[in-house]
């Protein structure tokens, strides 16, 4: 189904040049030759395919929230958690927006994902397009990058390495159901091309390639309409288009400001207080990594300092760079100045380990007088960082940077 696209005109999102698509070899993938970006690919069966791996992991889903996920055994007191433990131990703590920032990624958005696609690849192969398609996908595409399953999984690893000294750690069905979750989520977003969708849509982009300055892309799925309309939607999943994202440079300026101004009281305020025996002193990220070392746990201590202050502050540095190279209208190494935009946006959301890992914490040892370990404002202030950085990510429009390579002036910004 997806050769009956060929010959389509297909527009890169990080760079905006135009593509006439062509058959590829099974399991080959197009890019662009300016940026590097991926365009398209060729995936056998990709729509039996990714539908077989999301039913898959919605099966697997089910099975992670209805079963017990770890438990401490403190000598002889058991302690059960699931799943959404985490998020309610926060809220129940007066950290309610914490909690909710951890249930929303780590339980509802993977699970509109799945569902979501799951509806879409149903009715894509009864050979047509479900009612309200473009909605659901366009909800689908908005939720992805906030679905964070693997930081969730990696945060569990080291929750479980972290709670070896308090207690004997009992892994639960949950657990092991998490586990396939997190392959099967992975393979079936490998194993997804859109083309394949959106090939039974009856809308057709018909536009002048002579005239690419005049082309909208919509950037949820990749649709190219005249833009005479500036302010148009989406012939066929209905988004709003825009040549370059409105007001991206203030936007952007304003997220990173506020991201930095959230990193210090983060690295000054404690985020988590362990009191074992009625005592106990709070921790902030920096002492967390200390102890960590001191107990011989370098790897461990390693992924946490990096997570939590390498990767916000590389991302601070980076999109402050390129805003910078933005205002000097500079043309210097534009294909590695967008490389280094994509590593930063797919690197940024690894640093919520911290918050699941303070959330999972929180959620497990609650033994009363003997040990018990409770969130610190520093985790509010870091999760404000994580959300920051993300959406200043999201607002920074990469075509900016390739604007000046083609007129001399980046092109003006508008809605």
């Amino acid at each position: 189904m997806v050769d009956n696209l060929t010959g389509e005109l297909i527009a890169c999102h990080e760079c905006d040049h135009l593509y006439r698509i062509e058959l590829l070899p099974a399991g080959a993938k197009a890019t662009c030759s300016h940026c590097g970006s991926l365009l398209y690919r060729n995936i056998p069966n990709t729509l039996q395919r990714s539908l077989a791996l999301y039913i898959s992991a919605l099966i697997l889903f089910i099975l992670a929230n209805s079963f017990p996920f770890l438990s401490l055994d403190f000598s002889g007191r058991v302690v059960v958690n699931n799943l959404l433990e985490g998020g309610l131990a926060l809220y129940r703590l007066g950290m309610g927006e914490l909690g909710l920032l951890v249930f929303l990624t780590s339980i509802l958005f993977p699970l509109l994902v799945i569902t979501g696609m799951i509806y879409l690849l149903g009715g894509a192969l009864s050979g047509r397009l479900p009612p309200a398609a473009g909605l659901v996908y366009r909800i689908v595409h908005a939720v992805d990058t906030w679905s964070l399953v693997s930081v969730f999984m990696l945060a569990v690893l080291i929750a479980i390495v972290k709670l070896q000294d308090l207690a004997n750690v009992i892994t639960g069905i949950s657990l092991y159901a998490l586990c396939f979750l997190l392959i099967m989520y992975s393979a079936a977003r490998a194993s997804f091309d859109p083309r394949a969708l959106w090939v039974l849509s009856p809308v057709r982009s018909q536009v002048d390639p002579a005239k690419s300055h005049e082309i909208l892309n919509c950037h949820s799925c990749g649709f190219l309409q005249d833009g005479q309309a500036e302010a148009a939607h989406c012939r066929r999943c209905r988004s709003r288009l825009h040549r370059r994202k409105h007001n991206s440079v203030m936007k952007t300026w304003a997220l990173l400001c506020a991201a930095a101004i959230m990193f210090i009281p983060a690295n000054v305020y404690p985020v988590l207080t362990v009191i074992r025996f009625g005592r106990g002193a709070p921790n902030t990220i920096l002492e967390g990594v200390k102890h960590l070392i001191e107990d011989g746990m370098w790897g461990l201590g390693l992924i946490v300092f990096v997570a939590s202050i390498v990767v916000p502050v590389l991302k601070l540095i980076v999109l402050v760079f390129l805003q910078l190279s933005l205002r000097n209208k500079s043309r210097w190494r534009l294909r590695d100045r967008t490389l280094l935009f994509r590593v930063t946006e797919v690197i940024g959301a690894w640093s919520m380990v911290d918050i699941f890992l303070v959330a999972l914490l929180s959620g497990l040892v609650t033994m009363g007088t003997l040990t018990t370990i409770r969130p610190g404002i520093g985790a509010t202030f870091f999760g404000a960082v994580v959300v920051l950085t993300m959406f200043a990510a999201s607002s920074f429009d990469p075509r900016l940077l390739w604007d000046e390579a083609r007129a001399g002036t980046p092109a003006p910004e508008r809605n």
